[in-house]
């Protein structure tokens, strides 16, 4: 028998809109991200008991490629916080779901944190927000293990994330109103997973110290409007260098953007997308050439996309 709660919830219909977001942004690995205007939709309708299982229907990014199981990660964060607020759920409990996705899959632009996000929103709204923010970006950081682009696709523009005592943590704040972004997005699909094995368990305190000193200016850059400093916080010393040994276009890609006059560029999250930064027209223009430019150069197939920035975070789009 169904649990009282998620009968009263039974034909309730929920749609949630959730942003790209970019991670580590250069120096600050794990540590910072940066939502981005480029969304998926996601509608929900709460099928019960009595119509079990999950039908999932995509449209765009990860059509006939997303399991339509327990396993998708917007399920997962649904079932998740939903059991957070209001206890187990029975195993015939039934979803409808569709997608309508902008975000592309395994290129570093969070799609997998969009979906989980999406999820917990979702099941937020159900329950008549019983869960407050601190607690959705910890279910959501738990099932996709570190904050940075959960935070983002939560919260809305710069992230700077850390855990302390077991609980992430969030300061956001809004990015800059005339920053633009570049994408180029290759076809080339690189896993997270793959791209974090690449990288060592040490590296020289030299590297290190260089960082720390990149993202405390770039952080310190940003919220007090120096954005200049975007140029220093998008050079990693950490995590592109070795990464570049699986990915060699990387830094022929990031240099190109440097040199056509980017506020600063570097890789999103694990890849493959590269993101650069400018606030003029005639430079966006310039860093798209050259990223094309090198695509072809190097026989990388891909596309160029300029998006801003996004302040706003999820948000529920309707609910019934």
């Amino acid at each position: 028998m169904p649990v009282q709660w998620l009968a009263e919830l039974d034909g309730r219909r929920v749609a949630v809109e959730v942003p790209a977001t970019s991670a580590n942004l250069g120096a600050g690995y794990d540590c910072l991200g940066l939502a981005l205007d480029v969304t998926n939709r996601i509608e929900l309708e709460v099928r019960g008991w009595s119509r079990g299982g999950i039908q999932l229907s995509v449209e765009g990014e990860g059509a006939d490629e997303l399991r339509g199981d327990g396993e998708n990660r917007f399920v997962r964060g649904l079932e998740a916080a939903l059991r957070q607020a209001r206890g187990d759920l029975p195993k015939r409990v039934g979803w409808g779901i569709t997608m309508t996705n902008r975000i592309p899959l395994a290129r570093g632009l969070g799609s997998s944190a969009a979906a989980t996000v999406g999820g917990v929103v979702a099941a937020n709204a159900l329950v008549g927000e019983a869960l407050a923010l601190p607690d959705l970006l910890r279910i959501a950081t738990e099932i996709e293990g570190h904050p940075d682009n959960a935070a983002a696709a939560l919260l809305g523009g710069f992230v700077v994330v850390g855990t302390l005592e077991s609980v992430p943590e969030a300061i956001r704040f809004d990015a800059p109103r005339d920053l633009r972004a570049v994408l180029f997005i290759p076809d080339l699909r690189l896993e997270t997973t793959a791209m974090r094995a690449v990288l060592p368990d040490s590296v020289p305190r030299a590297d290190a110290v260089a960082n720390l000193g990149h993202v405390a200016l770039g952080v310190a850059g940003l919220a007090t409007g120096r954005h200049d400093l975007l140029r220093t916080l998008t050079i990693d010393r950490l995590h592109e260098p070795y990464r570049a040994a699986a990915y060699p276009q990387l830094p022929l890609l990031i240099g190109a953007a440097r040199d056509a006059g980017a506020t600063g560029a570097c890789l999103s999250g694990a890849g493959s997308t590269v993101i650069a930064f400018a606030d003029q027209v005639a430079t966006l223009s310039r860093i798209e050439a050259a990223f094309l430019a090198v695509a072809a150069d190097q026989d990388l197939p891909g596309r160029v996309e300029i998006v801003t920035p996004r302040n706003t975070g999820a948000t529920v789009v309707t609910a019934d």
